[in-house]
């Protein structure tokens, strides 16, 4: 049976003054809910070890926790744009929390690995609603003129959430049990549902969108195969998994180029309307946000290695470490949202840049001697870049569009965050593999050899960076707002 889509109401103009308080709740709410599901995303990464043993299970086992998750996400977000589209902001809202809660819950009582993993499955489920979610909602209910201050809100949500993800697991598993992980969270997940079900109001009126049944098998397959396939080689160090390293990209590759033409050739009808490509603002920010997420998500890994291998830190004294720039992230969004009201996209974008690309060439300079100071610094710059960039990317991204697209758009750029991440791990930790192996087949001790792997790794990811700082330059400030 399907939820009613007519009978709720639906909330009226963002730019009428009554309402205003009514929409900061409304952005308050998923914007806490945002925050509490993505940071799952990354809380994992620490707690492995400490799995491994409690459970009694190998490295490849436990790092499906891991690997689920991203799945999960890869396949679920590109039909967010379908059910935005066709449902209220209330029930989808419901749907999303109630999926993450109940994932919590059978995480915390999880007695085994594979238990555990469907309760990941589940928490993924809500969190890849949720993110395309807000920012639709935002972009429905906030004026183009004052969406930068917003979205520079949300950019705490999208950054500093996976960036201190590991340092709360870190914590947490210092003095707790590793359930303790999801026991916490579970009350804030059941208080945002109950408050979202009594409070949130719906702010879209739906329409009977087609669900186009051959493109869902189609995207599951093809966006899937690529994360998994790229998930894989970063979780087997550049070795592959339990199937051959080329085979899941392969197919997901070929069935993705197979979703794409079909999404185009049904146009309105579309899962996932790739029509929003033609839009140059989107199609540049989004490429920008791609790079950008996957220097985000190679920090996270590369660094608590370097940290730990190399300069052997306890892994509560890393989290420690990373902590100062998720914070400076989360402080600067609600600024840089502000001045990108002010000045545009490329006053920011382009120093932010700059600025990832400059914290990357400094940690292509880290060795086995290098100062704790030297890391805080280069991790801090790195931070303030990604910044500058995240707050820009969103509101360009989607302001450039028609409102009839913002879900859509959200699809693209929730399911382009999850392959840019998952690709960036695959790649630097690739390398970084690869490059381990050849200085112990030279002689090299382990951890000389790990600091030059994680020296190539960051070196890459530089050299990446400058191609962001090109494109920086072509980030233009929605239309409907005015011109840099």
């Amino acid at each position: 049976m399907q939820p009613d889509i007519s009978s709720a109401p639906v909330a009226s103009a963002a730019s009428a003054p009554e309402h205003a308080a009514r929409n900061r709740l409304v952005i308050t709410l998923l914007m806490v809910s945002a925050f509490t599901v993505i940071l799952n995303e990354t809380i994992m990464s620490v707690a492995l070890p400490r799995l491994m043993t409690d459970l009694g299970v190998t490295a490849n086992a436990a790092q499906w926790l891991t690997t689920a998750f991203l799945l999960t996400m890869a396949v679920v977000i590109p039909i967010t744009g379908f059910l935005l589209q066709r449902f209220h902001t209330r029930f989808v809202f419901t749907m999303a929390m109630s999926l993450f809660s109940l994932g919590t819950l059978v995480c915390a009582v999880a007695p085994g690995l594979g238990l555990l993993i469907v309760g990941r499955i589940v928490q993924a489920m809500g969190t890849a609603i949720m993110m395309p979610l807000l920012m639709t909602t935002v972009m429905n209910l906030v004026p183009a003129e004052s969406r930068g201050r917003t979205m520079g809100n949300i950019s705490i949500v999208i950054s500093v959430a996976p960036a201190i993800g590991p340092t709360i697991s870190g914590i947490i598993l210092y003095y707790l049990h590793w359930r303790w992980m999801f026991i916490l969270v579970l009350p804030i997940g059941l208080g945002a549902l109950a408050l979202g079900w009594a409070k949130l109001v719906n702010v879209t009126e739906p329409k009977k969108a087609p669900l186009d049944l051959i493109s869902v098998p189609l995207s599951a397959i093809g966006f899937g195969g690529l994360v998994y396939g790229l998930s894989t080689i970063g979780e087997g160090h550049g070795e592959g998994g339990p199937v051959p390293i080329w085979l899941p990209l392969v197919v997901g590759g070929v069935v993705l180029v197979i979703f794409i033409a079909r999404q185009l050739m049904l146009r309105d009808r579309a899962l996932l309307n790739f029509h929003t490509f033609k839009v140059k603002v989107f199609t540049v920010s989004v490429i920008m946000m791609g790079f950008a997420m996957m220097a985000l998500f190679g920090m996270i890994i590369l660094l608590p290695i370097y940290m730990q291998s190399v300069l052997g830190m306890e892994p509560l004294t890393a989290g420690l470490l990373l902590l100062p720039g998720g914070l400076v992230m989360g402080l600067l969004a609600p600024a840089i949202g502000r001045a990108f009201d002010r000045v545009g996209a490329r006053k920011l974008v382009i120093p932010g840049a700059v600025l990832v690309s400059s914290g990357l060439w400094i940690m292509s300079t880290f060795g086995v001697s290098t100062s704790m100071v030297w890391v805080l610094v280069a991790h801090v710059v790195l931070s303030v870049g990604l910044a500058l960039l995240f707050t820009p990317l969103f509101t360009s991204s989607l302001g450039s569009l028609p409102q009839d697209l913002y879900s859509h758009g959200s699809a693209v750029i929730g399911t382009v965050q999850q392959v840019a991440g998952a690709a960036g791990i695959a790649l630097f930790v690739s390398i970084m593999s690869l490059r381990i192996g050849t200085e112990l087949a030279a002689g090299a001790d382990m951890v000389a050899a790990t600091a030059a792997g994680l020296r190539l790794g960051f070196t890459t990811g530089a050299a990446i960076s400058m191609l962001m700082i090109v494109a920086a330059f072509f980030v233009r400030r929605p239309p409907d707002q005015r011109p840099d």
